[in-house]
């Protein structure tokens, strides 16, 4: 038998793809007036954006990019018009700390690792159309990122202002608290610390409500629809005045948020953020301010996410000398300060009732404070009463905006004393980061920008006076929040005003159909997507109010430990080792083979073996064949295109796989089969392994590369088992089964029952009363008792 050379063959069509220029998989262009689009549904098929790092692909990213491919070739062979691009999201953090240390500028690190990335994109076979490739470094593409700020700016949606931040001393920057975990940076392991800074900070509040109910028209995984609903918190309650007490002397008001005003009357003390500015104008009155000092400074090192963190351990210390008096029963009920209030969600205070709120109770017990057992009221009577306020909460915040970095989209506004914020004109975009050698972080809590003064000294746009340019850059997030209408301007031109032009083409292609990546974008990039793709459409830039239409996860693949796979633990898997033992088209089988694609899986060193070999039995199958017509070969095939078929459109992909190996399996065991066993064999193959499925089909005599065939239909008679397990009741209580001829009728399905091993002891024939008969499932004999 030939040997399976998966690398001759695999590098010989690379080569032949890449000769074509990938043309093959380039979407036509409706709006040019190509005519292959004609009548075609289109499809547009995206992974997430990826950063190309410096360590290149894992097999994490290989999982989703196969499955997005399989989807995109298989929707090309029925006949659609599929669009499937690839693009770097290539500014942030990583590629600044790692030209910082090793002192390449990071332009270059950039490159070179997006060369990698693509070198081994390719090496996978991914259709990818590289005509509309993109790059968020590229200033023709940022200048559109800032243009989008620049509408956000003018319609009061972009601020400044001055907010509690997370600042990590190393990185010298803000972060986000996605981006701290138990007090340290995710990034460079170095310690964080709240500050208060001035920053921009983009209202996504003010699309909350739509954010939330737009969640229902969407065809998302419903674990993450919920991680956006509790992100974003939306809670129905009022506002209720306490008023302050210290030696039974009024000191002001506390406004509380609470969603139960019914539980006033159970009140038993008064949780406050650590930073209540209220804090500072009780200072004198606060018997044990050292200790409540030092709770507030340990306060400050952690990040909103560990400090709500589920399970976490309750702190607190009480204001001693200070007190509330309960609006209702005008009881004096103590103040805390916890860590686990937040003084921007609500008002920063919470009301404290341990009978009817679990954290209440558990933070009550610890501190042995009193728990009351107090009758529900009506809520409306406690509003009406107090007159309180009702009112709307959330728990999402604002997006803060700016990084004091050099390595980002340079925020397009000038300062000018005169004048304030100034928008920079549409005509001078984009805004170019400067050429410099020194880029890195100051020290202090301006951008290496600030120190570039040649840059920031400019004119003001408006009264012509001095002015000084804007010194921070936009976070990592901002070039991905729309990267998915680039790729369409790349079908009208090279990212040129205005923007008018592009608006029917977002019209023909939006939304994105089928959007693959990782679970754990869940919050932050979908929702700030989806926040700049409704701020998009309400000023008339797109015609749909949603981005993706359909999202699909894959599940994280663990290291061969059963740990999630880093450098620190050594359990990393290159794929390019794998490609280069196994190949790419095992690669591909395997992990589509691994199991169902949502689920986590560990990887198993020796489970690529299998697949390898599988593939090597399909280069080699049919050699010693007769070739002729069988009709069990015939059924074989319509029953597996129909599996596969189904399994495909469902991202079934592993049991897809499977239905290929038992069809494999089943044929072998014949003693001819038709040339049209091989062909549809071949396209079934092609989505998975398309290296050796266009092999086979050119070692079949075919000239065409299978891109352009068809995907093969099937026949439901003939995809249909010849046979079935028929059941057997007696009195509706299973007694039996055996296999019959699918379309069996009433007469011989019974004589067939009655041959059934010890039936004779169930079945009397001579006191059946009736039979009840269930078309190729079952026979029930009812009889006498």
């Amino acid at each position: 038998m030939p040997k399976y050379d998966f690398k001759k063959i695999e590098k010989k069509w690379q080569k032949i793809w890449a000769k074509n220029k990938y043309k093959l998989w380039a979407a036509s262009a409706p709006l040019r007036g190509a005519s292959a689009s004609q009548g075609r549904r289109k499809f547009y098929v995206l992974d997430m954006f990826p950063y190309p790092s410096g360590d290149g692909l894992h097999v994490g990213h290989v999982e989703g990019y196969t499955a997005s491919d399989i989807m995109a070739r298989f929707l090309r062979m029925n006949g659609h018009n599929v669009l499937h691009p690839m693009g770097w999201d290539a500014f942030g953090l990583p590629a600044e700390n790692y030209a910082i240390k090793k002192k390449i500028h990071p332009s270059i690190v950039v490159k070179n690792n997006i060369k990698r990335f693509k070198n081994q994109l390719n090496s996978l076979g991914f259709s990818y159309d590289w005509q509309r490739e993109i790059n968020t470094t590229d200033p023709e593409y940022y200048k559109w990122t800032q243009w989008i700020f620049l509408q956000l700016f003018k319609k009061g949606l972009a601020y400044e202002a001055e907010v509690p931040v997370n600042w990590c001393s190393s990185c010298k920057t803000v972060l986000s608290n996605e981006e701290v975990a138990d007090g340290v940076c995710e990034r460079c392991g170095g310690k964080t610390e709240r500050k208060n800074l001035k920053q921009w900070i983009l209202k996504i509040t003010a699309y909350a409500d739509r954010l939330l109910s737009d969640l229902e028209s969407l065809d998302w995984p419903e674990r993450v629809k919920e991680m956006q609903r509790n992100w974003i918190g939306r809670s129905e309650g009022a506002l209720i005045k306490f008023s302050f007490s210290c030696d039974r002397i009024y000191y002001g008001d506390l406004e509380v948020f609470t969603t139960r005003p019914d539980t006033i009357a159970g009140v038993t003390y008064m949780v406050i953020a650590p930073e209540h500015p209220v804090i500072e104008k009780l200072k004198s009155k606060i018997r044990n301010w050292e200790k409540v000092a030092a709770y507030i400074k340990s306060a400050k090192s952690k990040s909103e996410k560990e400090r709500q963190q589920e399970g976490k351990e309750k702190t607190g210390v009480p204001l001693d000398g200070v007190y509330v008096i309960n609006p209702w029963n005008k009881k004096e009920v103590p103040v805390w300060i916890a860590d686990y209030v937040l003084a921007h969600y609500g008002t920063g205070a919470v009301m404290a009732v341990p009978q009817h709120d679990e954290r209440d109770r558990e933070f009550a017990k610890k501190f042995d404070l009193p728990i009351i057992d107090e009758p529900l009221l009506p809520k409306e009577e406690v509003i009406e009463k107090l007159g309180a306020k009702k009112t709307i909460n959330y728990k999402l915040r604002d997006w803060i905006f700016s990084r004091q970095r050099y390595w980002g989209e340079p925020i397009p506004v000038i300062k000018c004393e005169k004048c304030g914020n100034i928008a920079v004109p549409e005509e001078d975009l984009p805004v170019k980061l400067p050429q410099v050698k020194k880029y890195e972080p100051t020290g202090g809590v301006e951008s290496p920008l600030a120190g570039i003064k040649k840059w920031v000294n400019v004119k003001c746009p408006k009264c012509g006076g001095a002015a000084k340019r804007e010194t921070n850059t936009m976070p990592q997030w901002a070039g991905s929040c729309w990267y998915y209408l680039a790729y369409l301007m790349r079908e009208v031109s090279n990212f040129q005003f205005p923007i008018s032009q592009y608006q029917n083409v977002f019209k023909h292609w939006l939304p994105v159909d089928i959007y693959v990546g990782g679970v754990e974008h869940a919050v932050l990039h979908l929702l700030y997507a989806r926040f700049w793709h409704k701020f998009l459409y309400d000023i008339g830039v797109v015609s749909t109010k949603e981005p993706f239409a359909k999202l699909v996860n894959q599940g994280l693949i663990l290291g061969p430990d059963g740990q999630k796979m880093s450098k620190s633990r050594s359990n990393v898997v290159n794929p390019d080792d794998m490609v280069e033992k196994f190949g790419a088209d095992s690669l591909r089988l395997y992990e589509m083979f691994m199991g169902p694609l949502e689920d986590v899986k560990p990887w198993d060193p020796r489970g690529i073996i299998g697949p390898h070999r599988f593939l090597a039995r399909i280069y080699n199958f049919g050699r010693d064949k007769k070739t002729g017509e069988n009709e069990a070969a015939v059924r074989l095939v319509h029953k597996t295109v129909k599996k596969v078929t189904e399994d495909i459109k469902n991202f079934h992909f592993n049991t897809a796989v499977s239905a290929l190996m038992i069809a494999l399996n089943d044929a072998e065991k014949l003693e001819t089969l038709s040339k049209d066993f091989y062909k549809t064999y071949c396209k079934l193959l092609f989505p998975f392994a398309p290296h050796l499925a266009q092999e086979l089909w050119s070692l079949l005599g075919h000239k065409t590369l299978l891109d352009e065939e068809k995907w093969p239909e099937w026949d439901e008679r003939l995809a249909e088992e010849e046979s079935f397990e028929l059941i057997i009741q007696v009195n509706s209580k299973t007694r039996g089964k055996l296999t019959a001829h699918r379309g069996i009728d009433e007469t011989n399905a019974k004589a067939l029952a009655m041959t059934a091993p010890g039936m004779n002891k169930w079945l009397d024939p001579s006191k059946i009363k009736r039979i009840i008969f269930v078309k190729d499932r079952l026979i029930n004999f009812i009889v006498e008792s």
